[in-house]
């Protein structure tokens, strides 16, 4: 079976005038509602990065590149960014001074990235993870990392069915943070199989993980901006 090549370009938050200029008038305006200077960074650059990536690997100038944000399950326009007309699947995410992106072509893609955070892992660990899944994060050694790696493959995953947080995290079992990544069990009807998941490389601190729609071994490169 012939692999997959899966793009992830990585991309520190910036918020400058030329990155600006390729909002649209949607994205100016949500632009506008974020209060925090470091939540509008994150947000302009990764669509400039969703927009420089998407040029180059299309041929389209990155100002005419415009997005719809459809929920292929309720129709509203929460979804994540798509590129009408494509092949192309690309997701975004962004945590800390980490953005980014993942690219991939015929194939449903999702990617998150999490840092390390002093959440309260036991009462978040009720919300998120099965019971054989709390059972190996009590025994690991570094919980605070364990927990982001549970919580980083299985919000990509659900960024790539599209359902992101609407549909609930312990329908999902994943095999334990140091295994390789894969779904154990889905139960529920946001169910999908096959899957592929994969871990990143987001650096110290932080926790990543992409997941494809698929039954192809992936072949991912990790970019840096």
């Amino acid at each position: 079976m012939p692999v997959l090549e899966c793009a992830v370009h990585w991309a520190r938050p910036a918020d400058e005038p030329e990155m600006r200029a390729l909002l649209d008038d949607r994205e100016r305006e949500r632009y506008d509602r974020f209060m925090r200077p470091e939540d509008k960074a994150r947000f302009v650059t990764g669509r400039h990065l969703a927009r420089t990536v998407l040029a180059d690997a299309t041929g389209l100038p990155p100002r005419g590149i415009r997005f719809t944000t459809d929920c292929p399950h309720c129709g509203g326009t929460h979804g994540k960014p798509r590129l009408p007309g494509s092949d192309l699947d690309f997701s975004l995410s962004h945590s800390g001074d980490r953005v980014v992106l993942v690219l991939v072509e015929g194939a449903e893609a999702g990617v998150d990235v999490e840092r390390h955070s002093d959440r309260e892992i036991d009462r978040l660990a009720e919300m998120v993870l099965t019971a054989p899944e709390r059972e190996a994060l009590a025994a690991m050694a570094d919980r605070k990392r364990g927990f982001h790696i549970y919580w980083s493959r299985k919000e990509a995953l659900l960024k790539a069915t599209g359902h992101g947080l609407a549909a609930p995290m312990t329908s999902i079992h994943v095999s334990a943070p140091d295994d390789p990544p894969e779904v154990v069990a889905w139960e529920g009807e946001a169910a999908v199989a096959p899957v592929r998941l994969a871990d990143l490389d987001p650096g110290p601190g932080y926790a990543a993980a992409v997941a494809v729609l698929t039954a192809r071994p992936l072949k991912i490169t990790e970019l840096r901006c």
